[in-house]
C-alpha cells in the first residue's frame, strides 16, 4: 500500500526540528509531491511538485524546501487536471444531489448539463437558484433548443412562424447573456425532431454571435430516418452556415444497419475540418446506449402533443396498430427485445434490470405490447446493447474526439442505471489505455481535460499550469478502472485516489470528504462584432 502524507511536507520537518521556519521558504496551502504530471496538453508526463494557494496553482516544479499546511504524496501516481465531462444530463438532478458523488468519484470536477435539446430554463433564474445549493462539483449549462421550442410552440410538428422564430431567437439570446455556453439540440427526439435544418441554423447563428457552441444529438445515429451519414452532414451544414463551433454528441454507429461505418463518419468530420468547419465530438466507452423507452422505439409523429396525446393514440385501435408496427421495427433495429433492459421505471420498479423479452414472457404478451404498457404507465429509462467494439475504438482514436458520459446524477443504489454514470472516465484509463492500448495516457487525459475546456472556452481550467484553478485529480495508473457493470452499476471506481476542487480535497484515498467546493460556471458572452 502506497503511503500518502496528508498533514505536512517541510512543515513536518520544521516540527521535528530539522530546520526552523523561515520567511525565505515558499509557502503554500497544499503541495502535491512526487507525482507524474500529465498537464492535459498531450505533452509527455514529467515529475514535478504542484503548489496551491487560494484555490489556484501557483507553482509547478521542484518545491523541495517549501512550507505547506498540507502535503499530499503522489509517488507512483499521475497528477492531472480535473476531468471535464462535456456531455451530461446532470441538470436533471443536481438540485437534489448537489454532491454529485458518482461524478466526483470518477475524477470529474466539471459537468456540462443541458444536452440533447433539454435544459434548465429560464437559464438566469435556474442558475441563480443553483448558486444557493452549495454544489459539490462545477456546473456549466447549455440551453436546450427543444426546451426553447416547446416554450414557444409546444409539442407541435410544424415549422415556426416568423413571430415564433423571433421569440425563440430572443430566448436564445437571453440564455447566452445569462451564462449559457451554447445551445444543444436533440434532433432525434421530439420536439427537436420537428425542426427543419434552417430553423436550427437561425438559432445557432444567435449562439455563434455570442461566442457559444452548437452541440447536437444528431437526427439519426442509425437508419431511423435520414441515416447516420446524412445526420452528420446536417450537423456540419449547421455549423458551416451559422459559423458556430459544432460538438456532435456521443458519436456512434447504433444498430446493425450502420455497423462498420465509423471510418465513413470520421472522414466526413475530417473533410469538414479541412475546409474550415470547426466540428468535434464526444463519446462514451460502452457498446450499449441509454435513453428513454419513448425516445428509443416510439415514432415521433405519435409523440406530437406530449404524453397525453400519445396515450390517446395508443388507446385507439387503428392508431395502435400503426404505432405498434413501427415500435416493433425499432426494437429490432436496436438488436431485438432481449437487448433492451429497463434501467428505471417509477411505475413498476420490479421491472428494473429486466429486458423486454423477459417482461413479455412474464406477462404472457409480446415484448412490444409490454413496452406499450410500460409507456402508458409513465414510461421508463432503458439500456440498449446496439454497438460494435471495433467502431467504438476507431472513433475513440480520432484526435477530434473527447470523452463524455451522457450520464446523470444518481442516488446510490437507486434503479439499474447505465454503468457510465459511475465508470466512464476510469474505464477509458483502465480498459482503453492500460489494457488495450487504444490511447496513450497523455492523449486520454487531453480528451478529458484541455480538449473540452477549449471547446467550452474555459480558460482557467483543463490544464495544469501556474495561475489555473486547482481542479486536480490524482490517480494510480496501474490500478485505475471502472467497477460498475450493467448488472451491478452502483459501484464507484478504483484508483481515483484524490480529487481537488479549487484546492479543496473532495476525494481522499478514494472516499468523498463531504466538502462542497463546486461553482456554477458562466460563459461570459460578448456579442461578436
Amino acid at each position: 500500500m502506497k503511503r500518502h502524507w496528508v498533514i505536512t511536507c517541510t512543515m513536518l520537518m520544521v516540527i521535528l526540528g530539522a530546520f526552523p521556519v523561515s520567511a525565505n521558504y515558499p509557502r503554500f496551502d497544499t503541495i502535491i509531491t512526487g507525482g507524474k504530471v500529465i498537464d492535459g496538453t498531450e505533452n509527455p508526463w514529467y515529475y514535478a511538485d504542484v503548489g496551491i494557494n487560494n484555490g489556484h496553482i501557483t507553482a509547478i516544479g521542484n518545491l523541495e524546501g517549501a512550507v505547506a499546511t498540507r502535503c499530499i504524496d503522489a509517488t507512483g501516481m499521475v497528477v492531472a487536471p480535473g476531468f471535464i465531462d462535456i456531455h451530461t444530463h446532470a441538470d436533471d438532478d443536481i438540485f437534489d444531489l448537489p454532491l454529485a458523488e458518482n461524478y466526483i468519484q470518477q475524477g470529474v470536477t466539471t459537468v456540462v448539463g443541458g444536452n440533447c435539446g433539454g435544459s434548465l430554463f429560464p437559464v438566469k433564474e435556474r442558475l441563480a437558484e443553483l448558486e444557493k445549493k452549495n454544489i459539490g462539483i462545477n456546473f456549466a449549462l447549455l440551453v436546450g433548443h427543444g426546451t426553447i421550442r416547446e416554450e414557444v410552440m409546444g409539442m407541435v410538428n410544424r415549422a415556426p412562424t416568423a413571430v415564433e422564430l423571433d421569440k425563440m431567437k430572443t430566448l436564445a439570446t437571453e440564455a447566452m447573456r445569462s451564462g449559457a455556453f451554447g445551445i444543444s439540440t436533440g434532433l432525434y427526439y421530439a420536439p427537436g425532431f420537428y425542426a427543419k435544418t434552417d430553423e436550427v441554423i437561425e438559432l445557432a447563428k444567435v449562439v455563434a454571435g455570442y461566442g457559444g457552441i452548437y452541440t447536437t444529438h444528431i437526427r439519426d445515429e442509425s437508419d431511423y430516418n435520414i441515416g447516420l451519414g446524412a445526420a452528420v452532414k446536417e450537423a456540419i451544414e449547421i455549423g458551416e452556415k451559422s459559423r458556430a463551433p459544432v460538438q456532435i454528441s456521443h458519436l456512434k454507429c447504433l444498430g446493425k444497419p450502420v455497423w462498420g461505418k465509423a471510418n465513413e463518419i470520421l472522414d466526413l468530420i475530417a473533410q469538414a475540418r479541412a475546409r474550415g468547419v470547426d466540428v468535434t465530438f464526444d463519446q462514451y466507452p460502452y457498446v450499449a446506449s441509454g435513453t428513454s423507452l419513448m425516445g428509443a422505439i416510439i415514432p415521433r409523429w405519435a409523440q406530437e402533443g406530449g404524453h397525453g396525446e400519445l396515450v390517446k393514440r395508443l388507446q385507439d385501435s387503428n392508431m395502435r396498430v400503426k404505432i405498434r408496427e413501427e415500435m416493433s421495427a425499432n426494437i429490432e433495429r436496436r438488436g431485438g427485445p432481449h437487448t433492451l433492459f429497463i434501467a428505471r421505471c417509477s411505475s413498476d420498479p420490479t421491472l428494473e434490470g429486466k429486458n423486454l423479452k423477459e417482461i413479455g414472457e412474464t406477462k404472457g404478451i409480446a415484448p412490444v405490447d409490454a413496452a406499450i404498457e410500460i409507456q402508458i404507465a409513465g414510461g421508463a429509462d432503458i439500456v440498449s446493447f446496439n454497438m460494435q467494439e471495433e467502431d467504438l475504438e476507431l472513433i475513440m482514436q480520432s484526435p477530434y474526439g473527447m470523452i463524455g458520459s451522457d450520464g446523470s446524477l444518481v442516488e446510490f443504489g437507486e434503479g439499474v442505471p447505465h454503468p457510465r454514470y459511475y465508470g466512464t472516465f476510469p474505464r477509458v484509463l483502465g480498459l482503453y489505455v492500460r489494457e488495450k492500448g487504444v490511447l496513450s495516457l497523455e492523449e486520454a487525459v487531453r480528451k478529458m481535460t484541455s480538449a473540452p475546456a477549449n471547446r467550452l472556452g474555459l480558460t482557467d481550467r483543463g490544464i495544469l499550469r501556474e495561475g489555473m484553478v486547482a481542479d486536480i485529480v490524482i490517480f494510480d495508473p496501474e490500478t485505475v478502472r471502472d467497477l460498475a457493470t450493467f448488472e451491478k452499476p452502483h459501484q464507484y471506481p478504483q484508483g481515483i485516489v484524490y480529487v481537488l476542487l479549487a484546492g479543496h480535497v473532495t476525494v481522499e484515498m478514494g472516499k468523498h470528504t463531504g466538502v462542497r467546493a463546486g461553482q456554477v460556471l458562466y460563459h461570459r458572452a460578448q456579442p461578436c462584432q
